[in-house]
């Protein structure tokens, strides 16, 4: 387990003393307004409590969004409709609106993935919020709590106006990367045994591609890959990256691009991110010779625009009272306390280049996969950080191993765990309760009436 993460040098100390308002008083206090932070908040506002929730990019919706992977993997299990309740209001609302691609509507929700425009997306999130009542603010970053003995009292906040206390009594952590839990005292996990994590990717939006042509030549969404051996024995790449997730069509000439792996990168470290980043925006010249060189269909293509944000994909996970693991996965796990059911492929990108880590990736990817219908039961108590009383967690950070974490890292996912906490924190705070003391029973009863999937609540 770990305690700390940053890799950069220290040259000293400095002791820091502010009076700083508290600007907020409120019964729960969300970090992170990602797919599992939105979720948390408008359950918690939906059961009647007062919510603040606080996030550092200017919309919700997270790597959904900001960093432009526009796909949701799967919302059912093929049969079972597993993240409906929250998450079924976010795909009615935004196939509604018109945000997904016209020879995909009407067969969205039932697929393995489906691809949206993420500008609709923000909206429905906007409209979520606004409709559910909570406080909330963008541009306002996380810095920190104040807690004894396992109970956070105030989480420390800053934004334009400057430094802010925000008093609660229940506080999620869906940040994604477990930043209030790890600094509240909570013990976490991080990459493998080598500490290396699964690379990020920077995002990037193209435009002029002539789907027609790429789908008749074979290079759709997930045939780009097998023009690569070509590519590398002609050093287009810096590296050879066998692994190529592909190109998202989110209009009829445009798409995102979910291409380059950013390797060595830790997503806790700012150095490391920010190094990340630029190297992002050099290797996306690869790869647009890659497709226009090629690729039929991609050769007129043009770079508009990389993410705003980095598209991290593993950073730490945040030891709970259960720890969700790969056995569970292969034993379609009950639990009796199970919040939620889950489908989606163990998913770990290899964390080095080289044909050998991509066969090791591939191996896993077709092998660790369910049959339609087929689900794993995610629990109450892998969402209780240990050492904390009024702490939940959500989102890819959730108490797991990297296996499961590589699975119930995608948004459907994090829809799931989310709507769980929400729930879970309006339930606590209304009854006085720590997290750990609330009924189970009425906490399923509560899920289940706002739509969740709990074939198996006591």
């Amino acid at each position: 387990m770990q305690t700390s993460s940053t890799n950069s040098k220290i040259v000293g100390q400095l002791n820091f003393n502010r009076n700083i308002p508290i600007r907020y008083d409120v019964d729960v206090f969300v970090v992170g307004g990602g797919p599992a932070g939105i979720a948390a908040a408008v359950m918690a506002a939906r059961q009647g409590v007062s919510v603040f929730l606080a996030e550092g990019n200017f919309c919700f919706g997270g790597m959904g969004t900001a960093a432009g992977l526009p796909m949701f993997c799967s919302p059912t299990d093929g049969v079972n409709y597993t993240s409906a309740g929250f998450g079924s209001d976010v795909y009615d609302r935004l196939i509604a609106a018109g945000g997904t691609l016209p020879e995909t509507r009407g067969k969205e929700v039932g697929s393995f993935f489906f691809a949206y425009n993420p500008e609709t997306l923000k909206r429905v999130y906007d409209d979520l919020a606004q409709d559910a009542g909570f406080a909330f603010s963008f541009g306002t970053q996380f810095l920190g709590v104040e807690s004894t003995s396992g109970h956070v009292t105030h989480a420390i906040c800053s934004a334009k106006s400057g430094l802010f206390a925000v008093k609660a009594k229940v506080f999620v952590d869906a940040s994604g990367d477990g930043d209030l839990c790890a600094r509240a005292g909570a013990p976490f996990e991080k990459g493998d045994a080598e500490g290396m994590m699964q690379p990020p990717t920077l995002l990037s939006l193209w435009c002029d591609i002539d789907w027609a042509r790429a789908n008749q030549a074979g290079f759709g969404v997930w045939c780009q890959e097998k023009e690569l051996p070509r590519a590398f024995r002609d050093k287009v790449f810096t590296n050879e990256d066998s692994h190529l997730p592909g190109m998202i069509p989110t209009g009829l000439h445009t798409a995102w691009g979910n291409i380059g792996h950013l390797f060595g990168t830790d997503g806790t470290d700012e150095v490391s991110v920010t190094q990340a980043v630029m190297r992002g925006r050099q290797l996306v010249l690869e790869y647009e010779r890659f497709y226009q060189d090629y690729l039929v269909g991609y050769e007129n293509m043009k770079l508009l625009a990389t993410g705003s944000v980095l598209g991290v994909r593993e950073t730490r996970r945040i030891m709970g009272d259960y720890v969700l693991c790969l056995d569970d996965f292969k034993s379609r796990a009950v639990f009796p306390d199970e919040i939620g059911r889950f489908s989606y492929p163990v998913d770990l990108h290899a964390t080095k280049p080289g044909k050998e880590a991509f066969e090791a990736f591939s191996k896993e990817f077709t092998s660790l996969r369910y049959n339609s219908g087929e689900n794993y039961g995610i629990p109450y108590r892998s969402l209780t950080p240990k050492n904390l009383e009024n702490v939940l967690v959500a989102g890819r950070c959730i108490s797991c191993d990297r296996h499961i974490q590589g699975s119930v890292r995608v948004m459907p996912g994090c829809f799931i765990t989310g709507q769980a906490v929400g729930t879970a924190a309006a339930l606590a705070a209304s009854t006085n309760k720590t997290v750990r003391d609330i009924d189970i029973g009425e906490l399923q009863s509560l899920l289940v009436a706002k739509g969740a999937w709990l074939p198996n609540r006591q």
